[in-house]
């Protein structure tokens, strides 16, 4: 397999690239089984803390589906959704380096992930009703559930695109920054986040995740299984004596 994807390793911050900037980072079969190996990969890495996805280039982060090689045939979705990444729970953080465009199934993806760093520049959109399409990769999922309904009736169904400034008062990306600084941006997010015990902050994405939906007392079931099993955990007695002893803590993600 080609270098669809590029890996780069910072401590315990793994980058992953979409490669493809001559295609706006478009995502053909080959990268949508790249980036599921990869993230495959990455869930199983004692090592990989947090990940950051970012595309090559200023242009895109991604166009979304690669429609040359979907009208040659080609489908760009796995058993893990379009990309193989929209159709996952992914246990460890990921933070989208938007370094430009995130459109359709580029929009998708970058909203699969859960924190967003923006270039200023960049637009995004679900624009598939324009194209006789729907954002079948998760957009009309994920969307109405992170902006008011009214937001998402409007992105979804005149098929224009938001700048960056936009996506941040609605709560789509975290942070907006020259696109020069996109990506040091988002690896100094990450690297904020390893700094923290890796089993709480799993543990925490996940409570986040299964409770976001359920009542208030199922939620707290959820809640309170996750505190006792972190209570017990060797990273939680580091935590008190590294405190106590007024010195970093060694995290083992045990």
């Amino acid at each position: 397999m080609a270098d669809e994807i590029v890996r780069e390793r910072r401590g315990h911050v793994l980058v992953l690239t979409i490669n493809r900037p001559e295609a706006r980072n478009a995502i053909n079969r080959a990268t949508a089984l790249a980036l599921e190996a990869a993230l495959d990969e990455a869930e199983t890495d004692d090592e990989v803390w947090v990940v950051v996805l970012t595309g090559a280039g200023d242009k895109a982060f991604s166009a979304g589906m690669d429609l040359k090689a979907f009208a040659a045939g080609e489908v760009p979705f796995t058993d893990h959704g379009f990309g193989g990444i929209t159709n996952r729970f992914f246990t460890k953080p990921i933070i989208a380096a938007a370094n430009g465009a995130a459109l359709a199934g580029g929009f998708e993806i970058m909203i699969s992930c859960d924190l967003v760093v923006a270039a200023d520049h960049a637009k995004f959109g679900i624009p598939e009703a324009s194209r006789g399409l729907i954002a079948g990769g998760g957009g009309l999922i994920r969307l109405a559930k992170r902006v008011p309904i009214t937001v998402a009736y409007e992105m979804a169904l005149t098929a224009d695109p938001i700048d960056a400034t936009r996506a941040y008062e609605l709560g789509i990306v975290n942070r907006v920054v020259p696109g020069d600084q996109v990506l040091d941006t988002a690896i100094a997010l990450a690297e904020r986040i390893a700094a923290n015990a890796p089993l709480a902050v799993r543990t925490s994405k996940r409570v986040m995740h299964d409770s976001v939906e359920l009542t208030e007392v199922a939620a707290w079931e959820v809640n309170n299984e996750a505190f006792a099993m972190i209570g017990r955990s060797a990273d939680a007695l580091e935590g008190a004596i590294a405190f106590a002893e007024k010195r970093p803590p060694a995290w083992t993600g045990q």
